[in-house]
C-alpha cells in the first residue's frame, strides 16, 4: 500500500527528497528483492561472492558500438590477482532479440576463458516484466521519445543492481562505452579502507553521469527500488543524485584523479553526437600518493570551512586561506616517521588561477618538539621553491638522509591574494624487502 501510495503521488508531484523521506526510510520491502526471472545468455550464477562487480546495462545503438572495448579495458586494466576479485555482469537490455544474439556471440568468443573463469555473466530481462513506457509525464518538457528512453533506462538499471545485489561486497555502475584506467581495482580498495569508520552511500570515482559510482551491496535493493519508483520522473544520473541525500550524505565524495573515462562518441538515444570526456581521468592512476596519517596545522587565516585537513585529502576538496603574510606557514606532522620518495603540491584552481601560492618553498623536518597540539620540527631543510603555483620533486629519499617528521609549505613572500591548496601528495618510499 505504501508503494501504490507513494506512486500516486507522484505521478502528480515532482520529486521532493524532503518530501518523501519519512515514507522512503519506512518502505520495509525496500530491502527485499524484486522478483525477475532473469536468462543468463552467457556465463552461470558465481560459485563464491567477490569483492566487486561491476554492472554494464547495454542496448542496440544507432551509431557506434563500445560495448566489447569497454569489456575488454576492464580485464586488460587489471592485474590477474584484481581479476580474482571481480564479476562482471552486463546486462543486454534491448528488445531486439537477433541484436541480443549476436552481442552475445561476439561476447562469448572474445572473452570465453572469463565467462569459463566466472568472471563474466551476460543476463537479460524479457519484456514483459517492464511497466508502462508510453504515454509517461512529459517532465522538463523532454521530448515523449527521451521520456521513455530515460525511463527504460532507469528500469534497465533497478533490473542490473537488483541482480548484482548479493554477488559481492561493493558495484560500480558503469556505461557501455567506458575505458578504466590501470589497476583501478587496488585504488577502489585503498579509498574504501581509507574511509573506514566513516559514513558514505556514494563513493564517485569519475565527474560524468553516473560512470564510476560505487555503493556498498547491501544498498542495491533499496537503490533498485527506488530508480523503478520513480522511473519516468528524472533522469537516472539525478535519482542517484536524491537517493544519496534521502540516506543523509549531503556531500559528493569523489575522488581524483578519475579512474574511469567516458569513450563513447555517439549517444545511446538516437546515435547523438556526445563528446563529454573526464579531464581528471588518468589512465596509469596506480601511481596514486599514500599521504601517511598525519596531524594538519596552519597560522594562516582559514576561510569559513576551508581548513587545513582539506588539502591534505583525496578527496576532491581544498585549503582556502586568506592573503598570507611572509613566515606563514601550512604544516604537516606526520604520525610516525617516514622515508618520502616524492612530493607534489599543487595551489589554486581553475576558476580562481590567481589565488596561489606565488612566492614559498617547501621544507621537511626532524626531531619533534612541542605539546600534542603545537608539535613541530626543530630542524627543517628546504627542498625547493614554488613555481608558478607548483611544486614537485622525485627521489627524495636520496636527497634526505634522515626520516622526515613533518613537512611545511612556508610562504616568503607576503601577497595581497588568498591562497588554495588544492592538493598536497605524499609518496613514502618503500625500501626493496617491504
Amino acid at each position: 500500500e505504501g508503494d501504490k501510495q507513494l506512486i500516486r503521488e507522484t505521478a502528480t508531484n515532482q520529486l521532493n527528497p524532503e518530501r518523501y523521506v519519512h515514507s522512503f526510510k519506512d518502505l520495509s520491502n525496500f530491502s527485499g528483492s524484486i522478483n525477475i526471472s532473469y536468462r543468463y545468455l552467457a556465463g552461470t550464477p558465481l560459485p563464491r561472492k567477490r569483492y566487486l562487480t561491476i554492472g554494464l546495462s547495454s542496448v542496440k545503438r544507432k551509431k557506434g558500438n563500445y560495448l566489447l572495448e569497454t569489456i575488454k579495458s576492464i580485464f586488460e586494466q587489471s592485474s590477474y590477482e584484481e581479476l580474482k576479485e571481480i564479476a562482471v555482469v552486463v546486462q543486454l537490455a534491448d528488445f531486439d532479440s537477433a541484436w541480443c544474439e549476436g552481442m552475445v556471440q561476439d561476447i562469448s568468443q572474445k572473452f570465453a576463458h572469463h565467462i569459463i573463469a566466472g568472471r563474466l555473466i551476460v543476463i537479460h530481462v524479457p519484456e514483459d516484466y517492464y511497466p508502462v513506457l508510453d504515454g509517461l509525464k512529459r517532465n522538463y518538457n523532454d521530448p515523449e521519445d527521451r521520456v521513455k528512453f530515460r525511463s527504460k533506462q532507469n528500469v534497465d538499471y533497478a533490473f542490473l543492481l537488483n541482480f548484482c545485489a548479493n554477488l559481492s561486497d561493493y558495484y560500480v555502475m558503469l556505461e557501455d562505452d567506458v575505458r578504466c584506467s590501470k589497476n583501478f581495482l587496488t585504488v577502489v580498495k585503498k579509498v574504501i579502507t581509507s574511509r573506514e569508520g566513516s559514513y558514505w552511500v556514494t563513493l564517485e570515482f569519475s565527474k560524468l553521469g553516473y560512470i564510476g559510482k560505487l555503493y556498498h551491496s547491501h544498498d542495491l535493493p533499496r537503490l533498485a527500488h527506488f530508480l523503478l519508483m520513480f522511473y519516468q520522473e528524472m533522469p537516472c544520473d539525478w535519482l542517484l543524485i536524491h537517493f544519496r541525500g534521502l540516506l543523509a550524505q549531503k556531500e559528493v565524495i569523489r575522488f581524483k584523479p578519475s579512474l574511469f573515462q567516458h569513450m563513447g562518441y555517439y549517444s545511446s538515444y538516437k546515435g547523438a553526437e556526445n563528446k563529454l570526456k573526464d579531464d581528471d581521468f588518468e589512465e596509469e592512476s596506480f601511481d596514486i600518493p599514500d599521504n601517511p596519517p598525519a596531524n594538519l596545522h596552519t597560522n594562516m587565516n582559514v576561510f569559513e570551512n576551508y581548513e587545513a585537513s582539506k588539502a591534505y585529502s583525496s578527496i576532491d576538496e581544498y585549503f582556502w586561506g586568506k592573503a598570507p603574510s611572509t613566515g606563514d606557514f601550512y604544516g604537516i606532522v606526520f604520525e610516525k616517521p617516514i622515508k618520502i620518495s616524492k612530493i607534489k603540491v599543487v595551489t589554486g584552481t581553475e576558476d580562481r588561477q590567481n589565488d596561489i601560492l606565488h612566492h614559498g618553498a617547501l621544507e621537511v623536518g626532524e626531531k619533534i618538539v612541542g605539546s600534542k597540539k603545537g608539535r613541530q620540527c626543530s630542524t627543517y631543510l628546504r627542498l625547493g621553491e614554488f613555481k608558478n603555483g607548483n611544486f614537485e620533486i622525485t627521489d627524495v629519499e636520496h636527497k634526505v638522509l634522515f626520516d622526515i617528521n613533518c613537512m611545511r609549505i612556508l610562504v616568503t613572500k607576503s601577497q595581497k591574494e588568498w591562497l588554495i591548496i588544492r592538493s598536497i601528495s605524499v609518496w613514502t618510499y618503500q625500501t626493496p624487502n617491504q
